[in-house]
């Protein structure tokens, strides 16, 4: 799993992107990479596009890419969010989020930022009808 988060944290994670989702019909995922070396903005899309692009009705999926070990992280959004959502906003988002790893606070800030970003999806895509989990909410590695 993570040397960085517990597994009662990752369940925690989990927990945070359903709450998240609940009320957008956007997706969230988080993937954790222990195993890329160079190059980790390549593999952030590389898994972007393996896990969330085009994958929902809406183009609504958001990444979080972070490699601890090499203190990276990517947030990408699908062309719907990016199309609504600022660059600015995710600017401050991920500032918040590596000012937070700085501190070692790794759990805080994800689920930090997974809930912050469920209110911003909420915002360009509330839930009109039904709401269907178009991807899966748990956490993945590499």
């Amino acid at each position: 799993m993570s040397h960085y988060l517990t597994d009662q944290q990752i369940a925690s994670l989990v927990e945070a992107i359903q709450s998240a989702e609940d009320h957008s019909t956007g997706e969230i995922r988080v993937h954790i990479d222990s195993t890329t070396e160079n190059n980790n903005a390549e593999i952030a899309y590389e898994v972007f596009n393996e896990l969330c692009k085009d994958k929902t009705a809406e183009k609504n999926a958001v990444l979080f890419h972070i490699n601890f070990e090499k203190k990276y992280l990517t947030i990408i959004g699908d062309t719907g969010i990016h199309a609504k959502v600022h660059q600015s906003y995710w600017d401050h988002l991920h500032d918040f989020i590596t000012s937070e790893f700085a501190k070692g606070n790794y759990h805080k800030a994800l689920k930090s930022a997974i809930l912050e970003t469920g209110l911003e999806l909420k915002k360009h895509f509330p839930v009109t009808g039904e709401n269907h989990n178009e991807l899966p909410n748990e956490i993945t590695f590499s």
